[in-house]
């Protein structure tokens, strides 16, 4: 029997859900033991993120110009990685993460290879097909999110506007799931969907996403 666009994008959500043990770093943000030099490694490591991402949104929403639908998800992408970069400001400020920080940091390779494979999807992959992935990784990613926005207010006294970039991404985005449901169901209805390539695609995705804070668990576990 053929499903609907939500019954695969809930099966997809489903099958890339994480390990609770993946991220070793979320727990030490919960009970405030991350050390503040973790904390500005996220705020620097994000903005590399952040660029990366948002040109492969914008040239995802390119490829897709004839596909409205999803031409209209990855456009909402593209001006939310905008978003995410100006409320990243008050959050990299606030743990000292400033332009001379940034000058000096070398981004690790595990926290970057995530947008590196967001990038390869952008040239490789079929849209609808990334609108799947992208949505399954999103569930996992909007809950660190809210779980590190509490933390940075209770254990390490920052204030709205510095927990900004979190709560962002860890606010519910109706919009955002109902144009992945509009992209993905034209992208059924043309025929444009491999399951087990969203399969793959969700579960590296996943596996790149462990890396980026496994490699910030180790910074943290460094002797100073």
């Amino acid at each position: 029997m053929t499903r609907t666009a939500r019954e695969l994008l809930e099966a997809t959500v489903g099958r890339a859900a994480p390990d609770p043990r993946a991220n070793r770093l979320l727990p030490l943000i919960a009970r405030g033991a991350a050390r503040p030099d973790t904390l500005a490694a996220l705020a620097l490591e994000q903005r590399h993120v952040i660029a990366s991402d948002r040109r492969a949104f914008r040239h995802l929403a390119e490829r897709s110009r004839g596909d409205p639908a999803a031409e209209a998800f990855f456009t909402l992408l593209t001006e939310g990685e905008a978003v995410a970069h100006d409320r990243l400001a008050a959050y990299a400020a606030l743990c000292g993460a400033d332009a001379a920080r940034e000058a000096a940091y070398e981004p690790l390779a595990d926290c970057q290879a995530y947008p590196a494979y967001v990038a390869w999807l952008a040239l490789n992959a079929e849209p609808a097909d990334v609108v799947l992935a992208l949505s399954a990784n999103f569930a996992t990613w909007g809950g660190y999110c809210a779980t590190i926005a509490q933390a940075l207010r209770r254990h390490y006294d920052f204030d709205d506007e510095a927990c900004g970039f979190f709560d962002f991404f860890a606010e519910p985005t109706p919009e955002l799931e109902q144009r992945a449901l509009t992209a993905v169901q034209a992208g059924l209805d043309a025929g444009r969907v491999s399951e087990d390539a969203v399969q793959r695609y969700a579960r590296l995705l996943g596996a790149y996403e462990a890396r980026f804070w496994h490699a910030l668990w180790e910074l943290d576990q460094r002797v100073v």
